[in-house]
């Protein structure tokens, strides 16, 4: 399982070359970290997620001494490996550009909003395919324009203090159920994958 893992990672290891550099000027412009970096994992995970989406690909995977399984292990330990390089990638460049460590609520906000990310796209994206994750955010993305702009107009900001609210907390009860709700999410979200994968036929 190890080669499959490290398969994800060769083959992504141009847009690291690029996104990381892309990350780092994000940082120096002021951008949230959280929000940048969000959106990068999420970008990084479901490419490399898309590149073996391919009927010969499944074939070729399973016609090699691997389990359906192990298959899907990977996928779930390679999107922590992505995650994991662009927090350190954060921390560092914040101590570089800005000189300052950063704090570890940030970065635990990260892991805990792209585990939940992951928790949910994995088992849809191996149910049906990942490009059909594009018209299900498009589709929330303009359900949320209209409760917004027609039922809660201060959802942003609701949203944005809450955030604060979290960030901002020294209860430390608070981190660990986060963590543990969604630690609990991702462990089912990998049983269940491993469950539609294993039904599969290709």
């Amino acid at each position: 399982m190890f080669n499959l893992i490290r398969k994800d990672i060769a083959l992504q290891k141009n847009t690291l070359i690029i996104m990381i550099p892309l990350l780092l000027i994000y940082l120096s412009l002021g951008s949230s970290s959280i929000f940048v970096g969000v959106l990068f994992c999420m970008a990084i995970i479901m490419q490399s997620f898309s590149m073996d989406e391919k009927s010969s690909i499944h074939l070729l995977l399973n016609s090699l001494p691997y389990t359906r399984k192990e298959i899907v292990s990977s996928k779930y330990m390679s999107a922590g490996v992505f995650t994991f390089l662009v927090v350190l990638t954060i921390f560092l460049g914040n101590l570089l550009i800005h000189r300052e460590i950063i704090q570890w609520e940030p970065l635990l906000m990260i892991i805990s909003m792209v585990a939940l990310f992951i928790s949910l796209a994995f088992p849809f994206s191996y149910l049906f395919k990942s490009q059909y994750l594009m018209f299900v955010l498009g589709a929330l993305f303009v359900l949320y324009i209209v409760v917004v702009n027609t039922f809660i107009p201060n959802f942003n900001d609701r949203v944005r203090e809450g955030m604060i609210m979290v960030l901002s907390s020294e209860n430390s009860l608070l981190y660990v159920g986060i963590l543990l709700a969604v630690g609990c999410l991702y462990i089912l979200s990998w049983m269940f994958s491993i469950r539609i994968y294993s039904r599969k036929v290709f």
